[in-house]
């Protein structure tokens, strides 16, 4: 039987595209606040804002922005989803930081973060499962994996670390969280998107049983 979550109704994926948006923007503001190491598109954030003095959802939209140039050799297609995400994440993000904190205590610090990562984990499965168009940074993860044929989790993995740098030689603030994140995120997406049975492959495969993450 198939599954409400994989379901071609277009107000349920609508609902899936908005909540993974706002999840992913809150997401990303928990772990900034958790203040011990951004996630490294977070860092790229943080150094681009610092640089050209722009602020941080500014920044995030900017970076979106480039990140889409990217998918022209990847022969990604653009779909409502993917603009919707360029343009809230950023806006969805600074939304949740003001009304966000950085707690006093380490445990507290380090228990927001861990909340924000599974957060985030969870929204990217949600609407890249809406089948909208995948956001700018996981349209680039999708178009990667169908390129070279790697697993979900080495794609991002790879993605995260190249990021981290970058940010860092902007000016990008770097700390256990961001190792945590890029060691950890392609895992969790991957098992999210198992959990919420979203199957990368079907939109541009036949429709017999994609190969297993």
């Amino acid at each position: 039987m198939q599954s409400l979550l994989v379901s071609e109704h277009l107000g349920l994926r609508l609902s899936r595209l908005f909540l993974g948006l706002f999840l992913y923007g809150s997401a990303i503001a928990l772990m900034v606040r958790a203040n011990i190491g951004s996630s490294p598109w977070d860092v790229f954030a943080q150094g681009l804002s610092r640089t050209v003095g722009i602020s941080f959802g500014l920044a995030t939209i900017v970076i979106s922005g480039m990140v889409l140039l990217l998918w022209i050799p990847l022969r990604e297609r653009m779909g409502f989803g993917t603009v919707a995400n360029a343009i809230l994440v950023g806006v969805f993000a600074d939304l949740a930081m003001l009304v966000l904190s950085t707690p006093q205590h380490l445990a507290l610090q380090s228990l927001m973060f861990l909340a924000g990562l599974l957060m985030l984990a969870l929204a990217s499965a949600l609407y890249i499962g809406a089948g909208m168009g995948p956001g700018p940074r996981d349209g680039l993860m999708t178009g990667l994996v169908r390129v070279t044929g790697q697993r979900v989790w080495m794609v991002r993995t790879s993605i995260e670390l190249l990021v981290v740098v970058i940010g860092w030689l902007l000016g990008g603030v770097v700390g256990i969280g961001t190792l945590i994140f890029a060691l950890t995120i392609g895992p969790l997406i991957q098992q999210a998107l198992k959990l919420l049975f979203v199957d990368l492959n079907k939109p541009r495969r036949s429709r017999k049983p994609a190969s297993q993450l």
